[in-house]
């Protein structure tokens, strides 16, 4: 009687293992699921490290061209997939637009305190210059900067210029201004940019919130004390020279 009894357990006790495994996979597999937020779906993308696509006159066959990317990004801002949306009529020049968007990061959606992935668009204008029209390449000078390289006395110092990635091109043949504040936290480290008057040209402002999102500054500690660690600055692009 015992030998049956102990066979009867040792027949069962694989199966009631494989059942509570597969059990406790289903409840695993089903709790991630349910946990899942929807992709953030927006009509402009926020950008970490902005498309920087390198092309020539060449490329744009003697004509301005643009063009809209579909672009997907995971939780990370880590962009998994790039198609297009309004092609440039050129396949040469989409397949190099959507080389610089692999390349980029997008700026993470947060909601209800998780990042979640993204799907948005993002416009590109490619102006063909004549060969007698100067491009200039522009510093970071803002007003803060200029004040802090003077020697004068400023509510926070960069602990270093700011690096920005702009030319003539970006600047749509007009002067662009663009005025932003920003918060940090006790270490120096930026963690939140708001561009406060724009510059008009979306991709430009931009540029401005990803070089002021990876600087590092200094505030006076009174100025903790006293006042909250919003900051403010102006930064202004002339047209007609660089800064």
């Amino acid at each position: 009687m015992k030998s049956i009894l102990c066979a009867s357990l040792l027949l069962v006790l694989p199966f009631s293992t494989a059942y509570s495994q597969e059990n406790n996979t289903s409840k695993k597999l089903n709790t991630q699921k349910s946990a899942a937020l929807g992709a953030h779906l927006t009509t402009r993308i926020q950008w970490e490290k902005f498309p920087q696509p390198k092309y020539k006159n060449e490329d744009l066959k003697e004509k301005n061209r643009a063009a809209i990317l579909r672009v997907y990004a995971d939780e990370s801002g880590n962009v998994t997939k790039a198609t297009v949306q309004e092609s440039t009529g050129l396949k040469n020049l989409d397949d190099l637009l959507i080389q610089a968007v692999r390349v980029s990061k997008v700026k993470p959606y947060i909601e209800e305190d998780n990042a979640v992935a993204t799907i948005g668009f993002q416009t590109f204008n490619l102006r063909f210059i004549e060969e007698d029209e100067v491009q200039c390449s522009y510093d970071f000078n803002s007003k803060n900067w200029a004040a802090q390289k003077s020697g004068e006395k400023t509510s926070f110092q960069y602990r270093a210029q700011p690096q920005i990635s702009v030319n003539t091109d970006n600047l749509n043949g007009h002067n662009r201004s663009v005025t932003f504040s920003f918060k940090v936290d006790k270490h120096g480290d930026v963690k939140k940019v708001k561009i406060k008057k724009g510059s008009g040209v979306y991709d430009l402002d931009q540029k401005v919130i990803q070089s002021i999102s990876n600087a590092h500054v200094d505030v006076p500690r009174k100025f903790w004390i006293y006042k909250k660690s919003h900051l403010k600055d102006e930064i202004q692009f002339k047209y007609d020279g660089c800064a």
